[in-house]
């Protein structure tokens, strides 16, 4: 007997499934606000050395700005540097900082910042980039020399969110969904406050990090505790449903950071739903499939009872027998505890295991890459955030489609084709075709967001139950490196301007060509143990030999 005839008595898709997606949404939502919030969080305005005497208007150059500090190539002033002996001509041009003293004659002599900054306050009240230390060794103002570590927050946070994303695919097939939700959500919730409580940049750093850290176990956790509960026609339903709220948590990030201008208000902002998130879990149940798998039949027979009572098919306490409840436990129990080890020990899991993880790296790569990146559209930036999210919804509808027709596998590819393509038509574009920029970048993030939905519904039914978490922390770990090192990547720009793009484009398109050796699992039912998935390996694949004693019974 397999758990999807106990799933049919108790019914596969009703109330119970539903309200288990409701309360289920708000990690959704939180999660986008977390990972797009150094959009708004290390946002730099624009800012010039702070003088005595300097007119606070940033909106025009006068004639006392342009005889204190140097113009650039371009013709803006400097953010970072001033004239050391204050200029009689207000129209003296600075050639760089790369060409050396008396390469031209009578060049003025220019110095870095002495007395820190002045910043533009009209569009943000304060970033982490405007924070001003109280005392030099707390080491704010990260601008100019210290831009490095403005987009180094980034890479931190994410480096947190690869390392939780082992430790808790792991921990949640070992001790449960549901018991890591709650560690999910409360650390996540005292590590958000210390970071807004931040006196330091080192502080911010860590606490940032640790908090990437607890925010993986909702990437991993939430879509698997949905989808053991459904059966195989409604999983495509409510993966693009849950999808959704990841939508509403993109836009109403710039709501929130339209509202909120300054940047510990604006943590606090979106840390403090955690709260009621923690008490939802009174109400959210364990997966009953990991509790067969782990011989915990008397508390599985409990929520299979109380999902028969919501679904309005009420049966008896005999009604689900223990003979019954017994062999689904026994064909699904798990001999030792699951480990990494195991995806790779078969030949089926290890050729699942090593494409997933390319792709993922694509996706996230390809996705953060697009999703951080809001400047040059010729829109301030709480407007492209906003379009940016407004996209993503019909790329969730689109996705719907083309899954339950195409299959999961071409739509995946065709989500990575396509936004690589809109990447790479991108650098045809000149500066002076503004509104074909915008399209191609809104087009690009609208695949980029299809193939990250595709990609969590397709990953959760290629790995069996008793590994699930355990492969998706696998994927998810290696995704959050593609994440940490999409910002990075961004200062390839300094080597040549097109550079960043075209990695991006060639990421994606990787990825998509690694999605085609996937197999299709299309009205496929829900893989429980491994000797399930090693069953539909081609031939060539099960002539090797497959240690299963060592996993299973």
């Amino acid at each position: 007997m397999r758990f999807e005839e106990l799933l049919d008595q108790v019914g596969s898709f009703g109330a119970f499934q539903l309200w288990n997606v409701a309360l289920l949404a708000l990690p959704r939502v939180l999660l986008p606000m977390h990972f797009l919030l150094p959009v708004f969080l290390a946002a730099v305005p624009a800012h010039r050395c702070a003088l005595p005497g300097a007119p606070a208007n940033f909106s025009h150059q006068d004639a006392w700005l342009e005889a204190h500090l140097p113009q650039e190539p371009d013709g803006t002033l400097s953010s970072c540097l001033y004239f050391t002996h204050s200029q009689a001509l207000p129209n003296t041009t600075f050639w760089g900082v790369g060409q050396s003293p008396g390469q031209l004659e009578g060049e003025p002599s220019t110095a870095p910042c002495p007395q820190g900054w002045d910043y533009d306050r009209s569009e943000f009240s304060s970033t982490i980039a405007t924070e001003a230390p109280p005392c030099l060794s707390l080491q704010w103002d990260l601008v100019c020399e210290q831009k490095g570590l403005n987009k180094a927050t980034s890479t931190f946070f994410f480096a947190g969110v690869l390392v939780g994303a082992v430790a808790f695919g792991y921990l949640s097939d070992r001790f449960g969904r549901r018991r890591l939700l709650l560690v999910a959500y409360v650390s996540s919730l005292v590590l958000g406050l210390a970071s807004a409580a931040s006196v330091s940049y080192v502080m911010f750093v860590i606490t940032r990090t640790l908090t990437g850290t607890a925010l993986a176990g909702f990437t991993i956790i939430v879509m698997p505790l949905e989808m053991e509960w459904l059966d195989v026609g409604h999983r495509t339903v409510a993966g693009v449903l849950s999808g959704t709220f990841w939508t509403v948590g993109v836009m109403l990030l710039a709501l929130v950071g339209y509202l909120i201008r300054d940047w510990r208000w604006l943590l606090l902002a979106v840390t403090l739903p955690c709260a009621p998130g923690i008490l939802s879990l009174w109400w959210v149940p364990e997966s009953a499939r990991w509790l067969l798998t782990q011989g915990r039949v008397e508390e599985a027979h409990r929520y299979l009872l109380r999902c028969a009572r919501l679904n309005g098919r009420p049966i008896g306490e005999d009604g689900l027998t223990q003979e019954a409840l017994d062999k689904v436990a026994t064909r699904e129990r798990v001999v030792r505890r699951p480990s990494y080890l195991d995806l790779f020990r078969t030949p089926r899991l290890r050729h699942i295991s090593l494409c997933c993880m390319v792709m993922w790296f694509g996706v996230n790569f390809s996705y953060y890459g697009l999703s951080l990146n809001v400047s040059g559209l010729g829109l301030n930036v709480y407007q492209t955030q906003l379009l940016f999210g407004a996209v993503e919804l019909p790329s969730k509808l689109l996705v719907y489609l083309f899954v339950h027709h195409a299959g999961r596998r071409l739509t995946q590819a065709g989500a990575l084709l396509g936004t690589a393509l809109a990447l790479g038509i991108s650098l045809l574009v000149t500066s002076g075709m503004g509104p074909w920029s915008t399209a191609l970048a809104v087009t690009g993030k609208g695949f980029s967001e299809a193939a990250f939905t595709t990609a969590y519904l397709f990953t959760s039914e290629l790995y069996p139950t008793v590994l699930r978490q355990t492969g998706m922390g696998l994927t998810s770990l290696v995704g959050r490196l593609g994440g940490s090192l999409a910002p990075l990547a961004a200062l390839l720009d300094g080597v040549w301007l097109s550079l960043p793009k075209l990695t991006y484009a060639g990421i994606a398109l990787l990825a998509a060509c690694t999605a085609l050796l996937l197999p299709e699992t299309r009205q496929a039912q829900l893989p429980e143990t491994i000797q399930d998935v090693e069953r539909s390996a081609p031939s060539s694949l099960q002539k090797e030999e497959i240690p299963m004693k060592q996993v299973q019974d």
